[in-house]
């Protein structure tokens, strides 16, 4: 027994937008060795999964990470060529060659689950939203194909999440259940798929929920994974061991931090990606997915800048997969897509007409989790002033309290009388833990703390950013591709045909 450690128009315009990206001059950062052919041999295929993640959140993110966030409109206009512009700093995937879109409805939802998509994505199969990996009768079990490749061709498979291993996007490349709930189940199938290297955050019910079996860390263990739970041990694996990594620094529901809450020191998604390349690299040939999960989470609260910091997190994930391809470009194809879009956001808002101020989110120093956890929590407990209360907020968020210097408008930070009242009736509801919701609250605050929701959302606006749901929606999703087989994933199609595609290009027999 090993072991490391006990611990239609709008689409067809975005297609435009993506091409001309794609031929501009914005990828610098970026380096692919050779002109992409899309000739050779599938060998090795990476699968990026932003869950959450459609055209707002990879737009946002780039708008962010651009020079000049804070209003662009005069730099554009002085440049003859958009190249040029400081406008936007492009993702790393923005620079493959081919740019798709799929839709994701399911058999039961126009707005479906990570659980039903995924199983898309890696079945080609449609299912009921919650269900992972079988039929609509809920007993016939769909093959995924990391499965099939792990079976017909031999290839080493690696899993990698942001959020707990078994959540519904890891667990759709080994599980098979009627409900993305079976956590203790899920947790036995990944240990019986034998696959090579998992990594990201903890099991969620790794005992059951009764906590009377055995915990499958141990049955991992007894399976002869190494079980590593903190950066050293992980650091130590070496190619051809088996591993269940689990990040040292766990955050919130027991997942990785987000990258905005991420300390120095601290891995990053990128570097459990580079780790496994490491171990997962061999003459065969490997297939990893990797998923930057707390996009999702935070669109489902509505914190922009974490949306964008995982987004980010997650390009740069990309970019040891393309470092991977540059080595091996005959032999790798790389696709970087999303299950579903959360949030419903968009890039534009009403009180701020046709400006965007990025800049504004900077003020934000912390995770909307991490400020529920390491401030909230005490809020309630000490019954703080509104006044200390609001003292925090400007020091985390950067809101400043009407009448301070600076500007309520055109990407000021000062709040309005009218935006503090909100922030007062929420703090109010929050102070008094109320959690009940009227049909006014549950349109204000979901399911989420009313304090600080409120807090981003105000935040979010006065960057001209907006929401419309703290669930799901109905949007299509971009599919990028690098490598071979590349020009396959071009065009509108549905989210069943990326396993097909992928399938055909492996030469794998579906059953």
């Amino acid at each position: 027994m090993k072991r490391c450690n006990s611990k239609g128009v709008k689409i067809a315009a975005a297609f435009t937008l993506l091409s001309m990206i794609g031929s501009s001059g914005l990828f610098a950062d970026v380096k692919i060795a050779e002109n992409p052919t899309g000739k050779g041999k599938a060998k090795y295929v990476f699968v990026f999964v932003g869950d959450g993640m459609s055209y707002p959140q990879i737009q946002s993110a780039a708008y962010y990470a651009g020079k000049d966030a804070g209003g662009i409109v005069a730099d554009v206009k002085k440049s003859e060529n958009p190249s040029d512009s400081p406008a936007m700093k492009a993702l790393s995937f923005y620079s493959f060659p081919v740019a798709g879109s799929a839709s994701t409805y399911d058999a039961t939802s126009f707005a479906p689950d990570s659980a039903s998509t995924a199983t898309s994505i890696f079945t080609g199969k449609k299912t009921h939203s919650s269900s992972i990996n079988v039929d609509i009768t809920k007993k016939i079990k769909y093959r995924t194909i990391a499965e099939q490749l792990r079976d017909q061709k031999g290839w080493k498979i690696g899993v990698i999440s942001t959020v707990n291993i078994n959540h519904a996007t890891p667990a759709a490349t080994y599980a098979h259940q009627a409900s993305r709930k079976s956590n203790y189940a899920i947790g036995q199938e990944l240990v019986a798929s034998n696959f090579d290297y998992f990594a990201g955050g903890a099991l969620m019910d790794p005992q059951d929920k009764k906590k009377d079996k055995t915990s499958i860390y141990d049955l991992a263990k007894n399976a002869g994974y190494k079980v590593c739970m903190d950066q050293n041990s992980a650091s130590a694996l070496k190619n051809g061991d088996k591993a269940l990594v689990i990040a040292e620094k766990l955050a919130d529901s027991n997942a990785m931090s987000y990258d905005n809450d991420r300390k120095s020191g601290e891995w990053a998604l990128k570097d459990y990606v580079a780790k496994g390349i490491e171990v997962l690299d061999n003459k065969k040939g490997f297939f990893m997915m990797v998923e930057g999960g707390k996009i999702d989470w935070a669109c489902h609260a509505n914190d922009a800048r974490s949306s964008i910091a995982d987004t980010l997190a997650l390009s740069e994930a990309v970019e040891e997969a393309i470092q991977f391809y540059n080595k091996h470009p005959k032999e790798t194809l790389i696709i970087v897509t999303a299950d579903h879009e959360t949030g419903g956001l968009t890039i534009g808002y009403a009180g701020t007409d046709y400006n965007l101020f990025f800049r504004t989110l900077d003020g934000q120093k912390i995770s909307y989790a991490k400020f529920d956890s390491d401030y909230v929590a005490d809020y309630k407990k000490s019954g703080t002033s509104f006044e200390s209360v609001m003292a925090d907020v400007e020091n985390l968020f950067g809101l400043k309290m009407p009448g301070s210097s600076g500007s309520d408008k055109n990407g000021g930070l000062v709040l309005t009388d009218y935006e503090l009242g909100r922030i007062k009736k929420a703090y109010e509801k929050t102070i008094k833990n109320d959690t009940g919701r009227n049909q006014e609250e549950y349109d204000m605050y979901g399911s989420y703390e009313p304090l600080t929701i409120t807090i981003t959302h105000i935040l979010n606006a006065k960057s001209g950013l907006g929401w419309t749901s703290n669930s799901h929606t109905g949007l299509p999703v971009p599919v990028f591709a690098l490598g071979v087989g590349q020009n396959d994933f071009a065009g509108f199609y549905d989210n069943t045909d990326i396993y097909k595609k992928m399938a055909k290009l492996t030469k794998v027999v579906s059953d």
